[in-house]
């Protein structure tokens, strides 16, 4: 309370107001949600954000099948602390349990505003720390303010929202770098680094990479002896490196998260256009691969004329112009555009530590303000070079029709303010509102027109509403874990439906997702987006054998995606019986591996021969055989193809065709999508309909874009094999089966030998009697020794007991500061008496 009662609290709090009201005008002007029909849940937001925190909320209730360590729900069995730490250990994240579980996209938007709050007031304290200039403080908070609502944040990190906790770290950082320089909360610094850290250890790279930065720049300017600042460079290293170690439980399980995970996506670095990039500095203005800089009028003018403010020192005025210039430069340039993201080119925006130019941005706006408001000459300098920044803009086709609009009015109501400013307090309410009104003015009306420009650009999704209920209700009526999985199914609202409608699907997408989750699933004939790291259900009667799915759910298309029109079907639940989730199996031949075929693989894995894969015969709609583009696969033309083969009569027909986008039908059947593009897309093994008495089957395809056709594309299902087969599985198949948050345990029948096979793929981290697990063909294994009917097998993420070793040496070290203070201070005590004495 006496923080917030303190002129720099009020400051830090003003600029918390101005930064959610502005971003709630935009949001009510673009009418988004929670001011509007318009869904926020674009992109990973909805594919990922929401459901983890979906997730986060079972977890905090006690509701999750899995707990923090291993989650039980996706992926049919993956490690979950990996995903903690990447999107969820923000303290902020846990404001998600005050809400509603059916008002997740509500609870969400609020945690990403209260970040968004946090960050400018993080950084206007910092402001006011760096420079205290009493008269100014609610400069500082409209600077503050400017900082939370930059381009960055309001275009891209808002859909991010583990992005904005850079956002806060970067002023906090530059804070504790502060403490550190100047020898004070030796305790307390580490622990905000620590904290940094642990809620999103990627910004918070990017944020201390930054933070280092501002700090050489403060030692320069600083008027100390070389050895002073030697001192305050150790200080700083112990305070990152403390904080870091005390962070690894959660850090080395993410970074070995990211090893073991499918490879994304491979891109090669292209700097922007400069007009671009100028652009984007600029109000109302869009683009995902350029560096979102908008700041507002008054911080950008402000920068640029403190190079002009003769109120400042030189010394000070070219050392800050020359920070801003060289990070600048570093967005655009290969090398240190690696150095910026961790020597890995990202999958999506290459821009993704422009936030930490952003500040820098703000901190000089802030030095030309706090040694004293700038005279007209800084003004017209700093105006001069904002304008001819403006003009290289004309070259741009990111400018909008509200762009110069806004960014004059903007000019005109900031530099009157600032001249008013100058004429003392008689006039500083009038000053504050130009300025304020200004900075929340243009900043409302970029979120809005980013808001819109995302709902035209990138993929949405549907908030929580009847058709997730219904969804989710289906659901828990099957459940009846852990005797048997319930899937959610195919037909999804987005690939995480596991964590919020409920079931234990195969369905994930993640940046952890593990490798042999990927390549094990499509083997077996799964689909998949984002470049193999969205893995979509495998609904097929086999596999739901192999993962022990007794019940799987089917709900009509989402009505939400534009290519999708509500197809009338009920919602429904199918069963079908399984084997136990641990399984006997006979020891394997070393020869054995999975192949091309995903009808073999699935045998394989079963154990039993429940297809026939007959050779099928592809022609054109005009007859003409289409020739085989290489031993394996036919070459596919946008149009109509006509597919044969000969199936065993009654026996169920799938198609496997993971690189065609269109649609397969048997006679009059079922239309069925297909939607693969490779490498980005993989459609998965479906279903098109049933042999009739006579075997021959004809599948009808139309091709809407290039593609191509595997020789092996039909497969034929004798469900009555399929039904022996489970039978045996399930005659020497575990009797009783227990699962907990951090692994399993089942009982066998007396007299069993072979190996017990769990029905989970066997990522990096499993172990069972106290070794590593062993793969059988992908899945979690372990041999049985003679007479033992019994198997444990626990998880525990790669790296976590090493994190935990890190984290004690951190602790010790820390715990070790203030005791060496204590010393020393003890030691210089008694110096002086015995000085005081003689």
């Amino acid at each position: 309370m006496r923080t917030l009662q303190s002129a720099r609290g009020r400051a830090a709090a003003l600029a918390a107001l101005i930064t959610v009201q502005a971003v709630c005008a935009g949001d009510a002007v673009a009418r988004s949600f929670p001011f509007g029909p318009h869904t926020r849940n674009v992109n990973d937001l909805g594919n990922q954000f929401v459901p983890f925190h979906t997730r986060l909320w079972d977890l905090l209730h006690g509701r999750a099948d899995g707990g923090v360590l291993l989650n039980w729900q996706s992926g049919y069995g993956t490690s979950f602390l990996p995903d903690l730490g990447t999107y969820l250990t923000s303290p902020f994240s846990v404001l998600v349990a005050l809400f509603p579980r059916d008002e997740m996209d509500l609870a969400v938007y609020v945690v990403t505003l209260v970040k968004m709050a946090a960050a400018a007031a993080a950084m206007t304290w910092l402001l006011t720390a760096l420079r205290r200039g009493a008269d100014r403080r609610w400069a500082a908070a409209v600077l503050g303010a400017s900082y939370a609502l930059c381009g960055w944040s309001v275009a891209e990190a808002v859909y991010n929202p583990m992005w904005m906790d850079g956002l806060i770290a970067f002023p906090v950082l530059c804070l504790a770098g502060e403490w550190a320089r100047t020898g004070r909360r030796p305790v307390l610094g580490p622990v905000l680094v620590a904290l940094a850290w642990i809620t999103n250890f990627y910004t918070a790279y990017m944020a201390t990479l930054g933070a280092a930065l501002v700090l050489v720049l403060r030692l320069l300017l600083e008027d100390a002896e070389r050895r002073e600042r030697i001192r305050a460079l150790l200080r700083v290293a112990r305070t990152v490196l403390l904080g870091i170690a005390l962070a690894a439980p959660v850090l080395v399980p993410v970074f070995l998260g990211t090893r073991h995970a499918y490879p994304g996506w491979k891109r090669e670095f292209g700097p922007a256009a400069w007009s671009d990039v100028f652009a984007r500095m600029l109000p109302a203005t869009y683009s995902f691969f350029t560096p979102a800089l908008f700041l507002g009028t008054g911080t950008l003018l402000l920068a640029c004329a403190l190079a002009f403010h003769r109120a400042v020192p030189g010394r000070e005025r070219w050392a800050w112009a020359g920070l801003v210039a060289a990070v600048a430069l570093s967005l655009q340039w290969g090398p240190t555009h690696l150095l910026w993201h961790a020597f890995a080119t990202p999958n999506g925006s290459p821009y993704r530590q422009t936030f930490v130019l952003a500040g820098v941005l703000v901190i000089a706006a802030w030095t030309a303000v706090a040694h004293a408001w700038p005279d007209r000459r800084a003004l017209l300098g700093g105006g001069a070079v904002l304008l001819a920044g403006a003009a290289t803009t004309t070259w741009s086709s990111l400018i909008t029709g509200w762009t110069y609009p806004l960014f004059l009015a903007g000019l005109a109501a900031v530099v009157g303010g600032l001249l008013l400013a100058r004429r003392g307090r008689r006039f500083a309410v009038l000053a504050a509102v130009l300025l304020i009104g200004a900075q929340a003015g243009q900043a409302a009306a970029t979120t809005a027109y980013a808001d819109r420009q995302r709902l035209n650009r990138l993929d949405d999704y549907a908030p929580w509403g009847e058709r997730q209920q219904l969804h989710a209700d289906a659901v828990a009526s099957a459940d009846d874990w852990p005797r048997y999985r319930t899937d959610p199914g195919r037909e999804q609202t987005t690939v995480n439906d596991p964590m919020t409608v409920g079931g234990q699907g195969a369905a994930y997408y993640s940046s952890h997702t593990p490798d042999v989750l990927t390549r094990t699933f499509v083997a077996l004939g799964s689909g998949w987006t984002s470049g193999g790291r969205a893995l979509h259900s495998l609904d097929n009667p086999v596999t739901d054998a192999i993962f022990s799915v007794g019940a799987r759910v089917h709900v009509p298309r989402d009505p939400h995606q534009g290519r999708n029109r509500p197809d009338g079907r009920p919602t429904t639940v199918t069963r079908q019986d399984v084997p136990p989730l641990v399984t006997l199996r006979p020891h394997p031949d070393a020869s054995v591996r999975l192949g091309r075929s995903p009808y073999r693989n699935q045998e394989t894995l079963l154990g039993a021969s429940v297809y026939t894969v007959p050779g099928a015969r592809l022609r054109t709609e005009a007859g003409a055989p289409v020739p085989g583009a290489d031993r394996t696969d036919h070459r596919l033309a946008p149009g109509r193809y006509t597919l044969t083969a000969e199936c065993p009569a009654g026996s169920e027909v799938f198609l496997w065709a993971p690189d065609l986008f269109g649609t397969a039908r048997i006679g009059s059947g079922e239309m069925v999508d297909f939607r693969g593009e490779l490498p980005s897309r993989r459609a998965a093994l479906a279903h098109v309909g049933r042999a009739g008495a006579s075997t021959a089957v004809t599948v009808s395809l139309h091709a809407t874009r290039r593609g191509t056709l595997p020789h092996d594309a039909v497969g034929c299902l004798d469900r009555d094999r399929l039904s022996a087969a489970v039978a045996g599985l399930k005659r020497t198949g575990a009797v009783s089966v227990d699962v907990t948050g951090n692994g399993v345990r089942a009982e066998l029948p007396e007299g069993t030998s072979g190996i017990a096979v769990l029905a989970a793929p066997r990522i990096a981290g499993w172990s069972c009697g106290g070794r590593p697990a062993d793969s059988y063909l992908g899945l979690v294994a372990t041999p049985l020794d003679a007479g033992r009917t019994s198997v444990e097998c626990t998880f525990r993420p790669p790296g976590l007991r090493a994190g935990t070793a890190v984290a004690m040496a951190g602790l010790l070290g820390l715990a070790a500061v203030p005791l060496g203070r204590a010393t020393r201070s003890g030691f210089r005590r008694r110096g002086d008496t015995k000085t005081s004495s003689s």
